[in-house]
């Protein structure tokens, strides 16, 4: 795979890497191990609260008043 950045972007990997001594390719990968980790739980919860909130609509909008 090659990842194609924009100078600016390349420039602040390059300054974040030297940042915590690291590798570029290393930040890179944690934060596409953090990207997905966290959408893949919000795409989870997500896919509950659509599958059960509508069984408990009417006492969530009981509560609400």
């Amino acid at each position: 795979m090659t990842l194609r950045l924009s100078d600016d972007e390349a420039d602040a990997l390059r300054r974040r890497a030297a940042f915590e001594s690291r590798s570029m390719q290393d930040v890179a990968k944690q934060a596409v191990r953090e990207y997905v980790e966290n959408h893949s739980r919000r795409d989870l919860l997500e896919n509950v609260l659509d599958a059960e909130l509508p069984r408990y609509a009417e006492a969530l909008e009981r509560l609400g008043k």
